[in-house]
């Protein structure tokens, strides 16, 4: 039975992918949260820490997002190396060279706000659903349409849960 780790206030979960999401860097709080060495992640998907409970529409928009030069925001349910899991609420910007093209991605993640969680896992379930029935595309238009339904933004909506 997977057990949830609980971030400590001051975590701040640093990491970094290339262009393909593939991490190029990670911090000591990622490795400790995760439980993988630096040998073990590095140059290997980003996605090695995603849990089968995260909607592959969250990751769709939020590619969309980043790929588009644009910043992030998304609470995320993290699997570790020992199949436990932590929740983050993360942030995801794009980093550009001189010439204004996106050369990597740059993610810091914190603790989230607790009380948004079981709305959150409440919404990544029905997502999870919509997938299974539908696909990914109706994913993506049942969660505009839960944004939408509170009159903001995507990163509003987030940033408000996080308050």
């Amino acid at each position: 039975m997977s057990k949830e780790k609980i971030l400590e206030p001051d975590t701040l979960i640093t990491s970094k992918t290339d262009l393909k999401g593939n991490i190029i860097y990670a911090n000591d709080d990622f490795l400790k949260y995760a439980g993988y060495k630096m040998e073990e992640i590095l140059y290997k998907p980003h996605n090695i820490v995603r849990h089968p409970d995260m909607p592959r529409t969250v990751f769709k928009c939020l590619w969309d997002f980043i790929q588009d030069g644009k910043e992030i925001f998304a609470f995320v349910k993290n699997k570790t190396k020992f199949d436990d899991y932590y929740w983050v609420f993360t942030n995801v910007t794009a980093s550009f060279d001189e010439q204004g093209n996106i050369i990597n991605y740059y993610s810091v993640r914190r603790k989230p706000k607790r009380e948004a969680i079981p709305t959150i896992e409440q919404v990544y379930k029905n997502l999870l659903e919509v997938e299974q029935r539908n696909g990914i595309k109706a994913g993506v238009d049942e969660l505009m349409k839960i944004v939408n339904s509170y009159g903001m933004s995507y990163n509003q909506l987030i940033l408000e849960l996080q308050k």
